[in-house]
């Protein structure tokens, strides 16, 4: 009779535990998103950007804030997106003098570079990086926000589709793009985009 109850509840733990396999994996993908680096509903295309609302995004930052792109209404934002840790040294030297620039981190200006790949990898990289401490870095994995910014099959991307190139867009303080540039370049544009920011009326 014990051998009994005990297959009985053997028996029972598997059928929980094959339930809550099956709930997990039929979820959508939706409920199982976080809040952070969720789908972007707005989309633009790149080659009619300019004058276009820029659509909104949440990403998580390398401090593990989360970055709402409409909580800097009032500023100038420049956005940069990049092909993040492989490409060595292009995109590391970029994203190192947009965050060591302070022409980008003052009351009506601020600079974000935008990766795919995860947080613990960059955390990992600026902690041997000294030069990168003071990037604003965030992260689209899902590439939704590359997604709605049309940036995966730009010129500049060595791996078109799966990873943004070197694109560069400013937003003026209502929102609203005013200057995008695909960089196959890969140079340095500082002095370009304050250039670009100054003349913004």
């Amino acid at each position: 009779m014990k051998s009994l109850n005990n297959k009985i509840f053997i028996g029972a733990v598997v059928v929980v535990i094959g339930g809550l396999i099956l709930f997990t994996v039929n979820r959508k993908p939706s409920e199982t998103k976080s809040t952070v680096d969720r789908e972007v509903k707005e989309k633009i295309s790149f080659k009619k950007a300019v004058d276009q609302k820029a659509p909104d995004f949440e990403l998580e930052s390398i401090d593990g804030k989360t970055i709402k792109l409409s909580n800097y209404l009032g500023k100038n934002v420049v956005l940069f997106f990049n092909e993040g840790s492989m490409c060595y040294p292009a995109c590391w030297s970029q994203i190192a003098e947009l965050g060591n620039d302070p022409r980008f981190d003052t009351e009506s200006i601020v600079a974000f570079s935008i990766v795919t790949d995860p947080r613990s990898q960059w955390l990992d990289i600026v902690s041997k990086s000294t030069n990168l401490t003071k990037s604003k870095i965030i992260f689209d994995t899902t590439r939704s926000v590359s997604k709605a910014y049309d940036v995966l099959y730009l010129t500049s991307s060595m791996h078109p589709g799966s990873l943004p190139g070197h694109t560069y867009f400013i937003i003026d303080k209502e929102g609203t793009i005013r200057f995008a540039i695909d960089d196959s370049n890969m140079a340095l544009a500082n002095d370009n985009l304050i250039k670009e920011i100054e003349e913004l009326k």
